[in-house]
């Protein structure tokens, strides 16, 4: 089996996002103050919790757009509480797997441009979602996993890991 810009994308994206998904289930059901969790951070100059589950639902859906050349759902990056932050992932979810394969057609080498402050980043798509999108998708929910580990919510390993596909 050869692998396809659309299954590398979307399977990878919608493991990470149905992980981040239960692992603010398992946070709510931890029994911590939810506001501890809302301003939780590793370290100081560290962006907290809800960011993290912020940046890495975004990072999937607007690689999936970019690569397809569509339009994502925008939020207003306001989510104050766990519920909130479960429905930005479910928008990600849904927006995700209504993207039909044959949209990613020519995505390998479609030009992607980012900006940000001092920066500026072209990349051609394959290379974007290799080298930027998916290590960037998987920093935030990364961290996300370390701050409720370190908070002291029961997970491990295979709550990162998620549904094993076995082929």
């Amino acid at each position: 089996m050869s692998l396809t810009l659309d299954h590398v994308s979307t399977s990878m994206f919608l493991r990470g996002l149905n992980v981040l998904s239960g692992l603010i289930d398992r946070a709510a059901e931890s029994g911590l103050e939810e506001a501890a969790l809302m301003e939780a951070r590793l370290a100081p100059d560290m962006r907290p919790f809800p960011d993290q589950v912020r940046m890495a639902a975004f990072s999937a859906r607007s690689c999936v757009a970019r690569l397809t050349d569509q339009p994502w759902p925008k939020t207003d990056d306001a989510e104050a509480c766990l519920a909130e932050l479960k429905a930005t992932v479910a928008l990600s979810i849904a927006f995700i797997e209504g993207v039909e394969a044959a949209a990613f057609a020519g995505g390998e080498t479609r030009r992607i441009e980012l900006r940000f402050p001092g920066v500026e980043l072209n990349f051609e798509g394959q290379g974007y979602l290799t080298s930027f999108a998916l290590p960037n998708f998987y920093f935030h929910l990364s961290m996300a996993y370390a701050l409720l580990r370190h908070l002291g919510v029961p997970l491990g390993k295979r709550d990162f890991l998620g549904q094993i596909e076995l082929i």
